[in-house]
């Protein structure tokens, strides 16, 4: 296993190739009471603006358990394995509501993955990255 600090300039070829083809990711907040509550999600990287995004329906359980962790966010780790290669990003998570940082989150999504279908109750995560872990070969 090898960690790496985002310096989003001279970020590791192996790793944003990762980070970049179509893997499915599982994402950790924490519940009120401090227990893991773990879902399947899709997890976009946005360089321009040095974070990642989650796009999901306001009422979930991942939003709720970010609420609750207050206005500064809650400790999140989104996590990809694609055979012996795999990558955990761990950082703050932050529910946005604003129209444009959800259509910004939806274009990543879209560029990643597939156009999402229209929810009117769709929020986004934004995760400020602290630091990825992974299999040696992506750094």
């Amino acid at each position: 296993m090898t960690s790496w600090t985002p310096g989003w300039g001279d970020f590791p070829e192996a790793l944003l190739e990762f980070w970049t083809e179509r893997h499915l990711h599982t994402l950790t907040t924490l519940r009120p009471d401090g227990r893991p509550h773990v879902v399947p999600v899709g997890v976009t990287l946005d360089h321009e603006r040095q974070c990642a995004w989650v796009i999901t329906r306001g009422g979930s359980r991942k939003v709720r358990n970010l609420l609750a962790a207050g206005d500064a966010g809650g400790q999140v780790a989104t996590c990809a394995v694609d055979g012996g290669r795999w990558s955990t990003l761990e950082g703050t998570g932050v529910v946005v509501h604003d129209p444009e940082s959800v259509a910004r989150a939806c274009e990543r999504y879209a560029a990643r993955y597939r156009t999402p279908s229209p929810n009117p109750e769709r929020v986004a995560i934004r995760i400020t990255v602290d630091r990825f872990v992974g299999s040696a070969g992506l750094f």
